[in-house]
């Protein structure tokens, strides 16, 4: 039988936030666990850092100067092939839960969550609202599937008055939220995961998403999560002039707790998966949309082209992949769509910029691409695996040596100009 697919695809994890990171205090065990028995990629980057064109980008297999998606303000093209589309006519079942954001601009998911998921490609699923477009659409009432399970057990106003009060302090509120544990976002997606993974016939192959709407600002976590939280310190952010060092860690824990719960839905589908006896037989897929500045260089949430923003945790594991790797390999997230094709032998999305990660998996290949892309509105950059180009509309150039300025403090242009003029053409050349 075809190999099943199970994409954890959170929304806004930055890419160091992971537990084998020995800088970082999070516990992602089971995270961890599927890296050991697969391949942990260390330089994944998103080819957009906000939510709708990454997701795009995914779908459609194009980089985002193709993809037809340039910001929030549009949704996806409905004329435009997804591989969900795609792994559907080759026999898939798809399946997908969570926060799809490929109808950002238009704040109606259906009160079932259901849609457009046969235009996208999937064979079931539930559409819910992202944290902030559920509390704007639905102050008097529902318009997603995730509002309406709130209005019907009476917490809708629970939840609201947590946004309310969050949407004023922004990032800097870190008060855990009122609703009861079965009743937080991220939660209640894994249950509707849970039960649409349950009701797969046997013997059909299936592709099921889980995109978690954590750990996306705010840092709504619960009263459970809040008092679960390790008593220790995070690294502060770098060329940060705002908020002191203990309400920046006091952000960071709660940022930490999010992960931290979804590493434990994580575990309960690998177990869901060994109850049905398909351990064997499944790919396991953990990365996400883009990252989280969380007070780096002055700027939260994403959108910039800073490697805590545009970086993205990526591990893989199943049949036919190498185990125990960590792979320094260049993958843009859109990749994953030609992976996920490959293994079934489905056409390719046409126009696709996306490159099958299995000679990576596979152990026949340890690169990948040269560089990696990723571009907003009136900014793109290229990145070698040393050094980045942040190539601005109207302002000066930035480069950095990322292998000696990790932070991305330093602008060494004028210093290298051998390497600025390299990256400019090469950068020419990848989105032309």
């Amino acid at each position: 039988m075809k190999p099943n697919i199970l994409f954890f695809f959170p929304d806004q994890h930055r890419h160091d936030y992971l537990g084998t990171n020995p800088d970082i205090p999070v516990r992602t065990p089971n995270i961890d666990a599927l890296g050991a028995r697969g391949v942990r990629f260390t330089n994944a980057i998103t080819p957009s850092p906000v939510c709708a064109p990454a997701r795009a980008c995914l779908a459609s297999g194009k980089r985002y100067h193709r993809c037809r998606v340039p910001g929030n303000g549009h949704d996806y093209p409905l004329d435009q092939p997804t591989y969900y589309q795609h792994l559907r006519d080759v026999g898939y079942h798809v399946l997908g839960v969570g926060k799809f954001d490929l109808s950002k601009n238009t704040p109606e998911w259906g009160l079932d969550g259901k849609r457009l998921i046969d235009e996208w490609g999937f064979s079931d699923g539930i559409d819910n609202e992202g944290k902030y477009d559920g509390t704007r659409s639905g102050k008097t009432e529902p318009h997603g599937p995730y509002l309406k399970y709130l209005y019907d057990r009476g917490l809708a106003h629970v939840h609201l008055d947590d946004f309310n009060r969050e949407n004023r302090h922004g990032f800097h509120d870190t008060h855990p939220t009122k609703l009861p544990d079965d009743a937080y976002c991220d939660n209640w997606i894994s249950e509707n995961g849970l039960r649409l993974l349950d009701e797969v016939p046997p013997g059909v192959p299936w592709h099921l998403v889980i995109n978690f709407t954590g750990p996306h600002n705010p840092m709504d976590i619960t009263e459970s999560m809040y008092d679960g939280r390790p008593d220790v310190g995070y690294p502060p952010p770098v060329e940060s002039t705002e908020l002191d060092p203990d309400h920046h860690n006091e952000i960071r824990r709660n940022y930490g707790a999010m992960i931290e719960n979804i590493d434990r839905h994580v575990g309960h589908f690998i177990q869901a998966v060994e109850v049905r006896g398909e351990l064997d037989n499944t790919l396991f897929v953990y990365s996400s949309d883009h990252g989280e500045m969380l007070g780096d260089h002055d700027r939260w949430g994403k959108s910039v082209p800073y490697q805590p923003s545009a970086g993205v945790p990526l591990v893989i594991t199943g049949p036919g992949v190498e185990s125990g790797i960590e792979s320094d390999a260049l993958v843009e997230i859109q990749d994953l769509a030609a992976t996920y094709l490959e293994m079934p032998d489905a056409d390719p999305l046409p126009g696709s910029d996306a490159k099958s990660l299995w000679p990576v998996l596979s152990g026949s290949s340890e690169t990948h691409r040269e560089v990696g892309i990723s571009a907003l509105n009136d900014w793109r950059f290229v990145w070698d695996g040393t050094h980045k180009l942040i190539d601005r509309e109207g302002d000066q150039p930035l480069l950095f040596d990322l292998l000696r300025d990790p932070g991305e403090t330093t602008n060494v242009a004028s210093d290298r100009p051998e390497e600025l003029e390299r990256l400019e053409r090469r950068l020419a050349s990848e989105t032309a």
